[in-house]
């Protein structure tokens, strides 16, 4: 019987993913690098190997050089966004490096409204929610005038960040206060889930964006940018033409928020350092 059982297991086995050859993996650093101006460092070279591999299956081809035939060919199919989301890492949290939260409260105290904040790599919703609520506090609990703009390249992430559904341990960081205010609890078939109240979701403005696409469909200017632990993706060049494109998008006084592993005093001269990776115009 353990013999049936491990021939059984061998017959049914996956079967062995396209190889990327050296030819392939040079192609796709060009490719993710124009797509998503993502840089593919040496590193990830394995990685990259195998997504392709799954991604040239899954889409049904032998080879993986025919699947970036398919994906150059054509420029509007879907697969790129399946593409783009497999070398991606959406890793967020509520209230990830909390200080940054109470900087806003504090400053958006001092604003006039209508206040708003662009969190220009959303991902799975943590973060823009994250924003709401601290906005909606500190404006008096009121949702008159506030607002945020989420965006990000991966339309997967985005599809979950609009559910506003998270399981209880991905919102253990958010402050008790918070919970009992912004969150509903499941129970039957949803226990072990929260969903974001409709008085928060409703602030947020969820909306596909590539940060190194020629035109962003952005016609509003913000108090606040949030790019958090995004820049580090991209070369040099991409960074500075990112952030010379954020500066006409802030407001007067408004303040830009860098990730901690972030450090953009040499990329620009149009912002200047105000402490805690927050940075304002110059």
């Amino acid at each position: 019987m353990i013999h049936d059982a491990v021939s059984s297991v061998s017959y049914f086995s996956q079967p062995a993913l396209p190889k990327a050859e050296p030819q392939d993996l040079a192609r796709v650093v060009d490719i993710l690098h124009k797509r998503a101006g993502i840089v593919l460092g040496d590193h990830k070279r394995d990685m990259a190997a195998r997504t392709l591999g799954l991604r040239s299956h899954h889409s049904g081809l032998d080879s993986v050089r025919d699947y970036l035939n398919l994906l150059e060919q054509n420029p509007q199919a879907e697969e790129w966004d399946r593409f783009i989301s497999a070398f991606t890492i959406n890793h967020t949290a509520f209230f990830r490096e909390q200080h940054h939260f109470q900087i806003l409260a504090d400053f958006v105290r001092t604003r006039r409204k209508p206040i708003s904040v662009w969190c220009c790599a959303s991902s799975t919703g943590e973060e823009p929610y994250t924003l709401a609520m601290t906005l909606h506090d500190a404006c008096g609990q009121s949702d008159v005038g506030i607002s945020v703009l989420a965006t990000d390249i991966d339309v997967q992430a985005l599809a979950q960040a609009r559910k506003g559904v998270y399981t209880l341990d991905r919102i253990k960081p958010v402050p008790p206060e918070f919970l009992r205010r912004y969150f509903l609890r499941g129970t039957g078939r949803q226990a072990g889930m929260a969903m974001v109240k409709p008085v928060i979701r409703n602030l947020v403005t969820f909306d596909e964006l590539n940060l190194v696409a020629p035109v962003w469909p952005v016609n509003q200017k913000f108090d606040a940018i949030f790019c958090r632990n995004t820049m580090i993706y991209f070369d040099k060049p991409t960074q500075t033409r990112i952030l010379d494109r954020f500066v006409p998008l802030l407001k007067s006084g408004g303040l830009m928020f860098a990730g901690h592993s972030e450090n953009f005093t040499y990329l620009t001269k149009s912002l200047r350092l105000r402490g805690q990776t927050v940075y304002e115009l110059a």
